[in-house]
């Protein structure tokens, strides 16, 4: 295994968990705003205030009672996705992307039933997903198709883009691809890939999986360095504009790229990983820094995108 020194960490301006979560997450999160976090049904409806589009709501089941309604629901859909509003880390989200008769076909291409989906909703409802393994309530979606552009890249699951935002500030981003080591989610920890992108233009920089430099996908094998973000400058104004929403000052926000309705958002992080500055291979406190010693902050998402679209692109 290659080592780094703590030396070399820190002249690359590497955040650790410690610092982030003391002078970043403690000093700049009200926990009067976690609760909008941390439940993706309400999330959903205090972004759409702020303009910001997230997959359709077909259904919310709060109750057991509700679910016997989710098959009629579901008669004439061809795909989509079941969550638990308080999951976390992918948990619990299934995803159906076709149907043959009865059956349902999942992201994998495994098949289910009516029956196995009505257990999964159950589940849901008792808090097996749920961050503190409270009661929950299950939410319906429409099916995300990735735009064709960067479905390429992943295999079965959906791209996304992870953007920190500090202050309303977007400061580093990554796109996560699925691979057969993540078992088609976007999750770094379980083998996806994360491509660092480059603020100012949205284009692939390097990437890792495993935390290890690679410059193919391991399943498609295409270069990872050819990748370019349609709608870049939207995106960006779009997670800045959830610090109006939320008041987070410190959070990750999850988009992706719908070949129909273009930029999305999946959920927001008030406590986003640090893996972001592998995929980046730089770290993020210069860009914490250079946020806080602005002498005259920006009072706008778009004012404050394109400062950091200047500010921060690659040279």
């Amino acid at each position: 295994m290659d080592w780094i020194s703590p030396r070399s960490l820190k002249r690359l301006g590497m955040l650790n968990m410690n610092r982030r979560n003391v002078d970043y997450i403690a000093r700049y999160n009200e926990r009067s705003s976690y609760p909008l976090v941390d439940n993706k049904l309400k999330t959903k409806l205090v972004v759409a205030e702020y303009g910001v589009k997230t997959p359709k709501l077909l259904q919310v089941v709060r109750q057991q009672h509700e679910i016997s309604h989710f098959r009629e629901m579901a008669e004439d859909l061809a795909g989509f996705a079941i969550k638990p509003a308080k999951g976390s880390g992918g948990k619990g989200i299934t995803v159906i992307t076709g149907r043959d008769g009865d059956d349902y076909i999942k992201a994998s291409g495994s098949r289910v039933d009516s029956a196995f989906l009505e257990r999964h909703l159950t589940n849901i409802l008792a808090g097996l997903y749920s961050l503190a393994g409270t009661p929950d309530v299950a939410i319906v979606e429409n099916l995300v198709e990735s735009a064709p552009s960067l479905a390429k890249y992943s295999h079965q699951g959906v791209p996304d883009i992870r953007i920190i935002v500090f202050q309303g500030y977007p400061v580093m981003a990554m796109l996560r691809l699925a691979t057969t080591a993540s078992d088609g989610k976007a999750n770094l920890h379980q083998g996806a890939v994360g491509v660092g992108l480059d603020i100012g233009s949205g284009r692939g920089l390097n990437a890792v999986q495993f935390n290890r430099p690679i410059t193919l996908h391991p399943d498609t094998g295409l270069a990872l360095e050819n990748i370019q973000i349609e709608a870049w400058g939207e995106m960006l104004e779009m997670a800045s504009r959830c610090y109006e929403a939320t008041g987070l000052g410190y959070m990750g926000v999850d988009l992706v790229v719908d070949a129909n309705e273009g930029p999305l958002l999946l959920e927001l992080n008030a406590r986003p990983g640090l893996a972001i500055q592998m995929a980046n291979g730089r770290g993020l406190l210069p860009r914490l820094r250079e946020i806080e010693s602005l002498k005259r902050p920006h009072f706008t998402p778009l004012e404050r995108s394109r400062f950091a679209m200047e500010a921060f692109a690659s040279s």
